[in-house]
């Protein structure tokens, strides 16, 4: 049994049961179309926006948010490598994908990883963004687990990673 791998615990039964909300046709279509935008659009989007019409802030923002970024991707993608833990649908029962993986392993959650760091570094210049990126975050994470692609513990590793990194992110540019 790979260390990562779930048991047949709260995270496992919590998987199974968001993931029957994927069952309702408009429950998955809604959660797949935030899981398309959490690909990268909507932040791409957002840094742009902020770059045009944020002036001088913005153009720090977005980036900082844009290096943040790829860091994020650069760490995901080693975690996944190194943990190479199964995605629910393909270990789990009864967990359907109701869209397809961008990538074959599921810890941790690169998107919720991403929303989670973006959204702390964007929120640290612009504080007004919260209801926006807030709401867009949690729909962001809680959609990998209803659509069959992470464990809840995927997530919130995940919620966790994306924290420090932002955090990390806006120390290192307050010493710049």
């Amino acid at each position: 049994m790979h260390f990562l791998s779930p048991s047949p615990g709260f995270d496992r039964r919590l998987c199974i049961s968001a993931n029957r909300w994927g069952a309702r046709r408009t429950v998955a279509q809604f959660f797949g179309a935030v899981s398309r935008l959490g690909d990268g659009i909507f932040w791409y989007a957002l840094m742009l926006a902020l770059a045009i019409f944020g002036g001088a802030p913005g153009a720090i923002a977005a980036g900082q948010m844009l290096l943040t970024g790829l860091i994020a991707l650069c760490l995901y993608r080693r975690l996944k490598h190194w943990t190479q833990r199964p995605r629910p649908f393909r270990s789990c029962d009864g967990v359907i994908a109701w869209v397809p993986p961008l990538d074959e392993f599921s810890f941790p959650s690169g998107h919720t990883l991403h929303a989670v760091s973006f959204s702390v570094v964007a929120l640290a210049h612009f504080p007004a963004l919260a209801p926006l990126l807030l709401t867009f975050t949690a729909l962001v994470a809680a959609s990998r687990v209803v659509l069959g692609l992470h464990y809840p513990s995927d997530v919130l590793a995940a919620v966790g990673i994306g924290g420090a990194l932002g955090a990390g992110s806006l120390w290192v540019g307050s010493m710049v």
